[in-house]
């Protein structure tokens, strides 16, 4: 195996650390030779809570990914959500210094646009352009030899807090591995589910992870918006536990192999059988199904009134698509596309090459968005036998390779 021909992702998410070795052929494509999951302990919504534990899950996904794949893996790209995340629209204007556009204008007018006051506790994590306008000709994706005297840039801009970063490259580099790039996570999601026309059409993705919500919303091939909403499937299985006094771990069962949002799917004498402190006992589906449609139903008006205050809901002729586990529960996309009157699907991350079938799976769309935005980002990630990092290596420059890592998406 050609080592230089390796890339990684690692997405630690509030359930679950995934981690996905893949491997570029001459062609440019993806085939996958290793995968590693362990349940993930010590984040909160998204954010570290306990270092100590969220070190130990990527060690244990990361030690399967390498004996599967036959690789030591030394660098990875990571995802990065929670509710700490903050973005906005931002421009900038620079006047061209020769008749023709270079790449130097283009850098010039995207910094210009990221020349914002932000808390001094906050980084820039990504500065995407949208469209560039030369003189008076709108929508430009590459201004590039083109010419004129005015260029305008459109970015979306991407911010967190500095610390809550810090706490997960962190607990990243203390397995020994160095990372490569830093992805917000509804961003890599719609690498792996999204195609080209519906970006252009216009849609919205919806990522229901285990702690957070994420949103990635695309108008005429543009990333237009991105919000972290503090709500996923946990939040479910907590309802559960909670209204039918059950242990957790039965709520989580129940919901993944009985559950709907759809009560009206159900007679009243549909039970099923439980283990709880006081032995085993019938629950109603039916009511299981009451718990788990109010809380979707919280989550898809929360959805509907940000499109709504973005004022977006008569532009996204492309409809929502609904990906990440949290949307396999049954009925949910029904009842999205009754909430935000939408036409409305459950996205799957495309096909790729080696273990397809396994990971063809709405649960691991984050994860293989992060290794196609790895290969977009470079040639490759190395994997060297005897490679050692410092742990603290990437936090000391965290301010300048942030800035550098995202500076463009296209």
């Amino acid at each position: 195996m050609n080592d230089k021909n390796v890339l990684v992702g690692l997405d630690v998410g509030t359930t679950k650390v995934c981690t996905i070795v893949g491997q570029t052929g001459s062609d440019g494509n993806i085939e996958i030779i290793g995968i590693g999951t362990h349940p993930s302990q010590g984040l909160k919504k998204g954010s570290v809570v306990n270092i100590e534990k969220t070190i130990k899950s990527i060690q244990c996904s990361l030690e399967e990914a390498k004996l599967m794949a036959g690789v030591n893996i030394s660098r990875v790209s990571i995802g990065i959500a929670g509710s700490h995340i903050y973005s906005f629209n931002s421009s900038g204007v620079v006047a061209v210094k020769g008749r023709e556009i270079n790449q130097e204008d283009v850098d010039r007018v995207i910094d210009a646009a990221k020349a914002i006051v932000i808390p001094s506790d906050r980084e820039i994590i990504h500065c995407i352009p949208q469209e560039f306008t030369v003189d008076n000709t709108k929508g430009i994706k590459n201004p590039v030899g083109m010419f004129g005297v005015r260029l305008e840039a459109n970015v979306h801009v991407v911010t967190g807090s500095i610390s809550l970063i810090q706490n997960l490259v962190k607990c990243v580099e203390a397995t020994g591995v160095k990372i490569e790039n830093i992805t917000l996570q509804p961003i890599a999601s719609s690498e792996a589910v999204l195609s080209p026309e519906e970006r252009e059409m216009g849609v919205v993705l919806v990522d229901i992870g285990g702690g957070t919500t994420d949103l990635a919303i695309w108008k005429d091939g543009n990333l237009i918006h991105t919000q972290i909403i503090p709500v996923g499937g946990n939040h479910f299985t907590n309802d559960l536990s909670v209204a039918l006094k059950i242990p957790h771990a039965e709520a989580e069962r129940v919901k993944v192999n009985h559950g709907s949002v759809i009560p009206e799917k159900f007679a009243t004498n549909n039970n099923v059988l439980i283990q709880s402190g006081q032995g085993p006992k019938e629950l109603s589906l039916k009511l299981v199904a009451e718990v788990l449609g109010a809380r979707a139903e919280e989550l898809f008006n929360i959805v509907k009134e940000v499109l709504d205050d973005k004022g977006l809901e008569h532009y996204l002729t492309g409809g929502i698509v609904l990906t990440g586990g949290g949307a396999l529960v049954d009925g949910i996309t029904e009842l999205a596309e009754f909430v935000l009157e939408r036409p409305t699907k459950l996205g799957y991350p495309h096909s790729y090459g080696g273990m397809t079938n396994i990971m063809q799976h709405p649960k691991f769309s984050t994860v293989l968005g992060l290794l196609l935005e790895s290969q977009k980002k470079s040639p490759a990630i190395a994997v060297d036998e005897h490679h050692t990092s410092s742990s603290g290596e990437l936090i000391g420059k965290l301010s300048n390779s942030l800035k550098q890592v995202f500076k463009e998406i296209f």
